[in-house]
């Protein structure tokens, strides 16, 4: 979006919004003769604590910068929820505010993963942290469950769990395509500090990592196909489907889907290893 189209709907955004508040929702009283739909631009003003000329300007689609913390009073101000207040960021061109930490990805979705059995299948967070996989996944690269929390990170089992390196048939090449991938999924969320700090660990522990790194590689997630050579059932080849999860931003799905029938017929005895 350019930067003219992107300040006019965010003024469009705040003057619909403004719109629908009335002062009683506000804590205003309101005059006899009033006349304005909800609130006035001096009231979202006055309770953001920015000057009337600056909100006006941004009403009017002005070329002038917003900081976080305005931001932050602007949502407060116009009782936005949390759907509201990603847009209002995304249209100043701000990372989305931190979201509060959540103990798992929701029953339903643990359900649909578990349900994919003998398939493996895992979510993945906005940081590629595995925040549920099913027992056909934990059969392929080794149980998630055996780790801390904080290291329960895709790339960090790539690339710093030897195993990974006998298992992934190829893992220079996978290995190389996944940061090539989270690239191009972290410029997205440019300077989110979860992102960084994961960086700079494989950075210091992984001389691969940090060469692929510095390269910029980007890359999309397509039709991926990976093989392995499972320590006890023996070769493996998967085609890899991506779906995202609405009721959860920034969480998808990973199925591992068999290639061939070979693959296909040792899924049962992989889901018991």
């Amino acid at each position: 979006m350019a930067d003219e189209d992107r300040r006019r709907a965010l003024a469009e955004f705040l003057r619909a919004r403004r719109e629908r508040i009335t002062p009683r929702e506000a804590g205003i009283l309101a005059g006899p003769r009033r006349r304005t739909p909800g609130l006035r631009r001096e009231e979202v003003a006055q309770l953001s604590g920015v000057s009337v000329t600056w909100y006006t300007w941004l009403e009017q689609a002005r070329d002038i910068g917003v900081s976080r913390q305005v931001l932050a009073s602007l949502a407060r101000a116009l009782m936005l929820g949390p759907v509201e207040r990603r847009h209002l960021y995304a249209l100043a061109g701000e990372l989305p505010p931190e979201q509060p930490d959540r103990s798992g990805p929701g029953p339903a979705l643990q359900r649909l993963v578990d349900a994919l059995d003998p398939h493996p299948a895992y979510l993945l967070d906005a940081n590629w942290d595995l925040v549920a996989w099913n027992r056909a996944e934990a059969g392929l690269i080794g149980d998630p469950g055996r780790l801390a929390p904080d290291e329960r990170n895709l790339l960090r089992v790539v690339f710093t769990d030897p195993a990974m390196r006998t298992l992934l048939v190829d893992w220079e090449g996978q290995a190389r395509d996944l940061v090539a991938q989270f690239r191009a999924d972290a410029g997205e969320r440019f300077g989110d500090p979860r992102a960084e700090r994961l960086i700079r660990e494989l950075s210091a522990c992984s001389p691969e990592f940090t060469r692929w790194w510095q390269a910029h590689h980007l890359a999309d997630f397509g039709s991926t196909r990976r093989e392995f050579r499972h320590p006890r059932v023996g070769a493996l080849t998967f085609d890899y489907v991506k779906l995202a999860a609405l009721e959860a931003p920034g969480v998808k799905l990973f199925v591992c889907m068999p290639h061939d029938e070979p693959t296909r017929e040792k899924l049962p005895a992989l889901r018991e290893c």
